[in-house]
């Protein structure tokens, strides 16, 4: 079963990270997608731009309305997701606790309506 995992932070607690902040958060993640794939349960990742970059797009009676920004304007944001291929919930969970995000934001863990890989 896929399971994707929504990694949700603050961006203003990155606000002051040097280059070398930022090299050491690619390590920590690095070691993380190296666990998963080792543990042969990896699909997939990517960290997404910062919300200044995003567009929604809606439709209203039929016509598009775009929006600058992300859908709800929040603390938190969607920085990120990993999808891996585990048995279930209880194994999901188990990777989630081991997410670098977990540490300082939060993992929302949601099962594929599509199955597993």
């Amino acid at each position: 079963m896929n399971y994707t995992f929504l990694l949700y932070s603050d961006p203003t607690k990155f606000a002051d990270m040097t280059a070398e902040d930022w090299a050491r958060e690619k390590e920590v993640y690095g070691a993380y997608i190296g666990a998963l794939q080792a543990a042969g349960v990896f699909v997939g990742t990517d960290w997404l731009q910062p919300t200044s970059t995003a567009t929604t797009v809606s439709m209203e009676n039929g016509t598009a309305r775009i929006q600058g920004g992300p859908f709800a304007e929040t603390v938190e944001t969607l920085g990120g997701y990993f999808i891996i291929d585990v048995p279930d919930l209880d194994a999901a969970i188990a990777w989630a606790e081991k997410c670098p995000a977990a540490q300082y934001g939060k993992v929302e863990i949601r099962a594929s309506a599509m199955g597993g890989a």
